[in-house]
């Protein structure tokens, strides 16, 4: 039976103790108080650090923030070639009757012709209500048919405690909730698997379609160095809310924040928690790409052991005026079942601060291991009786 293994890295790791210039104390901006932003998480994409957390499992209504899980599930199609960016597909008279002129909208025309990337830049630059519920459509026939799909995509993410019930977070009576957590997993994903369509469509500072030109709301990017997204929301039920990232000097930061009363009090707290980000913490790298961390034993492969290396640089963020210790820790299910992928995420590496976890970063399969051959597992067999087995 696979068993829970743990390797110890002992070294001090002395490259991520902060310098005498960097412990130095370093004004930053406020972090935004509880009227400004009910809820609030701060996460350090590069490090996988929170950063700052308020009520981040607590449920809330998304409003349009809902259009990310609509964008997400777009991309990957268009990554699976399921959908095509210029695909063409049109508004159908009864989407058209129902949807036209309702809250945040790319004026779409009955039956005029609109691409899948036409669609995406309005979802994801004005947050068009109709230009979401027409992509859902378009990619997969009716929108009770995308909105399944959405959830089980979110469950596939990780998104353990959401639940969408459009494709656009118009209030539906309370059949869509998310939490901060779970939205800050979606941005993730967004930012990292899809870099390239996320480069190509979130960010924009405005759009203009059918003879309309419109700006984008979203309060960071612009006026936060580095910020480029993601999405706003708002309904007088669910109040204002963003989701977030910007990056700077290879750090990526994604925030959250929501509930806001208020548009400024919204945009006030993404700014403040973002800069606070930045200029509270510094980002050190403990281990380029690719190197080699520890060794996990294989079961039944051509190799007994195979490396455990970083698919991206280690890094922590360190607090400014700080010095922790760092130790981390390997752990995985072992002995891993042979055949392995080259890449493939087989353990995890857990990051401890003054002997409190503070991140888990994945680690993968330095090379490929084949399945054994019969006379593989006979040698395999007789050396696991050895004392250096």
């Amino acid at each position: 039976m696979p068993t829970r293994a743990a390797i110890i890295l002992a070294s001090a790791l002395a490259a991520a103790a902060p310098t005498a210039a960097v412990a130095r104390s370093l004004p930053v901006a406020a972090v935004p108080s509880a009227q400004d932003a009910p809820i609030a998480l701060l996460v350090d994409l590069s490090s996988g650090q929170t950063l700052f957390a308020r009520e981040e499992s607590r449920r809330f209504m998304p409003a349009s923030i809902t259009k990310v899980m609509t964008t997400y599930l777009a991309f990957e199609r268009i990554a699976q070639g399921k959908l095509f960016l210029q695909q063409v597909t049109a508004m159908r008279p009864e989407t058209f009757r129902l949807w036209h002129g309702v809250g945040s909208t790319m004026y779409l025309a009955e039956n005029a012709p609109v691409t899948v990337d036409e669609l995406l830049h309005g979802v994801t630059t004005v947050s068009a209500n109709d230009g979401a519920v027409v992509l859902g459509e378009a990619a997969l026939g009716s929108v009770p048919a995308w909105v399944a799909e959405m959830n089980r995509t979110a469950r596939g993410i990780g998104m353990r405690d959401s639940h969408f019930g459009t494709t656009n977070g118009w209030m539906d009576e309370g059949h869509t909730w998310v939490t901060a957590r779970d939205l800050v997993t979606l941005g993730g994903a967004m930012i990292t698997r899809y870099p390239a369509f996320y480069r190509h469509f979130v960010g924009a500072r405005g759009l203009a379609y059918n003879g309309v030109a419109q700006r984008n709301h979203d309060p960071i990017s612009g006026i936060v160095p580095g910020a480029d997204g993601i999405k706003t929301g708002f309904t007088n039920q669910a109040g204002y809310g963003f989701l977030g990232s910007a990056q700077r000097g290879g750090r990526r930061l994604v925030m959250v924040v929501a509930t806001s009363p208020t548009g400024r009090q919204r945009n006030d707290a993404s700014r403040a928690l973002m800069e606070w980000g930045f200029e509270a913490f510094e980002s050190r790298v403990l281990f380029p790409v690719g190197t080699k961390l520890a060794e996990a034993k294989v079961q039944n492969g051509g190799l007994r052991r195979v490396g455990l290396v970083a698919p991206r640089p280690i890094r922590v963020a360190m607090p400014r005026g700080q010095s922790p210790a760092v130790t981390l820790k390997v752990r995985y299910d072992g002995p891993l079942q042979a055949p392995i992928d080259k890449g493939q995420t087989v353990a995890e590496l857990l990051v401890f601060f003054d002997g409190r976890q503070v991140s888990t970063l994945p680690l993968v399969a330095r090379s490929s291991v084949a399945s054994a051959s019969q006379l593989q597992r006979v040698f395999n067999g007789i050396a696991g009786w050895m004392p250096w087995g």
